[in-house]
């Protein structure tokens, strides 16, 4: 069985659903504990970009963050921690076992149709329960972020339990996710309200974890035909890469994307 899949047919429609299920009755306020990603290709699975490397992931992984490391800058971190320089690894498109995610519904629906040459596919916001998520993490795990009442684990937090990659995996003998938000390291993170996951191996996938556990995740499936229509409300609400991606290059992604002609799927 595959994750529930909803298809929308309008802006309304995609709206109602994006933020669905956020009412929170403790607090009597919409507070979301959803993550949501979105893809130009509702085709794409949830490969992280170390296993799309090819190859054995578990070798590689190891090389690539160490030789990152060594010829990055110190000072790019707030401190020495690998889940910092991991975050900043992702952040800079070294290839990773993180998977980018927003707590922004409207970020994921820009990323969902960033690409006006997909517009002739339907796109997809995955979107993710990551409160109940961690509710299948080891012991150790949850009990470290009910110490601080928190839903998402730091570097700092994160570090109390596992200074290093392979500690998660030896924390339980099953697959488990964790979602890691990341330090404010430049305003691209900041602006794009941005938050990682994190599985237990780097041969794990998110989208075969969640299969067994369907009521944690949904897919948003966004019809070709509607993308011209969300892509536009998005540029009017202001949610685009001139924010995103904050200086001359996504400026300039913006303006090409904004004045070029439009093209039937």
């Amino acid at each position: 069985m595959a994750v529930e899949e909803i298809h929308v047919s309008s802006w309304a429609e995609l709206q109602e659903q994006l933020f669905a299920d956020s009412w929170h009755p403790e607090l009597r306020r919409f507070r979301s504990s959803f993550a949501f990603r979105g893809r130009n290709d509702a085709g794409e699975d949830l490969r992280t970009s170390l296993l799309r490397l090819g190859g054995s992931a578990a070798s590689v992984e190891g090389h690539l963050l160490r030789n990152f490391r060594k010829y990055a800058q110190r000072q790019d971190v707030p401190f020495d921690s690998v889940w910092n320089w991991l975050a900043l690894a992702q952040h800079h498109g070294l290839p990773t076992r993180l998977l980018d995610w927003t707590y922004s519904p409207y970020v994921a629906a820009h990323f969902a149709t960033a690409q006006v040459e997909l517009f002739d596919r339907p796109g997809v916001v995955w979107i993710v329960d990551y409160v109940a998520a961690h509710e299948y993490a080891p012991a150790r795990l949850r009990d470290l972020l009910r110490s601080q009442q928190s839903n998402v684990f730091t570097a700092e937090l994160l570090a109390e339990a596992a200074r290093g990659l392979g500690d998660l995996d030896g924390l339980a003998t099953d697959d488990y996710v964790l979602f890691l938000e990341p330090p404010s390291l430049d305003e691209r993170i900041v602006n794009q309200y941005a938050l990682f996951s994190l599985m237990s191996r780097p041969e794990a996938r998110l989208d075969d974890w969640l299969e067994p556990r369907q009521k944690l995740a949904r897919r948003l499936m966004i019809p070709a035909e509607l993308k011209w229509e969300v892509r536009d409300k998005l540029d009017q609400a202001n949610v685009t890469e001139r924010v995103l991606f904050p200086g001359l290059d996504g400026l300039s992604r913006w303006l090409a994307r904004y004045y070029a002609p439009r093209s039937e799927p």
